[in-house]
């Protein structure tokens, strides 16, 4: 991935966490904090709900709502996010996301999210690289690529308020691209997300 493009992502990403540090900002909107464990897997999205084994991976969020009504919300998340899966890589990213959200009168939710960010990965494996007709040991530097993403998220609201904690259950759908070009271009991913919001206001 060419810097311009790191360099764009991460200052998306930051310019969100400067709106959600924002005093003023944060008086008008409260400042929801997610937390979420997940199973991630190497598949073709919406092919499989879930997979075994469990790859475990963990996500700790933020964001803010752009025009909030009583029943539905447009919104704006910011993620932190480590998975560890033990046949491939390890991976830590951070990405923002754009959605829709629904809320039925029994507080039960529904959200689709459009995402992009930044993911690094490093092998599990040891690396080695051809050195003077010898296959010596290589240092792992991580690979840097886009983390396109497409979420559909139900939750429910005990409180049946938008301001009020949220228990959910995520199926995120993303990609590493470039992956291997040449040979495989993307590599598709999907996670499993079970997580619990709260609001700090």
């Amino acid at each position: 991935m060419k810097s311009y493009l790191k360099k764009s992502l991460v200052a998306g990403c930051l310019f969100a966490l400067m709106l959600l540090g924002n005093e003023s900002f944060s008086q008008k909107n409260s400042m929801p904090v997610s937390v979420s464990i997940f199973n991630e897997a190497t598949a073709i999205p919406f092919t499989k709900f879930t997979t075994r084994p469990f790859h475990p991976g963990i996500q700790v969020g933020s964001g803010f709502a752009y025009n909030q009504h009583r029943n539905h919300q447009w919104l704006q998340t910011i993620n932190l996010i480590y998975y560890f899966h033990s046949d491939l890589n390890h991976g830590i990213g951070i990405y923002t996301e754009f959605g829709y959200q629904y809320m039925f009168k029994n507080g039960i939710s529904f959200s689709p999210l459009l995402g992009v960010g930044y993911m690094r990965t490093y092998s599990v494996n040891e690396e080695f690289a051809l050195d003077n007709g010898q296959y010596v040991k290589r240092k792992d530097k991580g690979n840097g690529r886009l983390m396109p993403s497409l979420s559909l998220e139900a939750g429910y609201y005990p409180k049946k308020n938008f301001n009020g904690t949220k228990f959910f259950l995520k199926y995120q759908a993303w990609a590493e691209y470039p992956y291997s070009p040449g040979f495989i271009p993307v590599m598709t991913h999907i996670n499993l997300h079970a997580g619990v919001q709260f609001n700090k206001h």
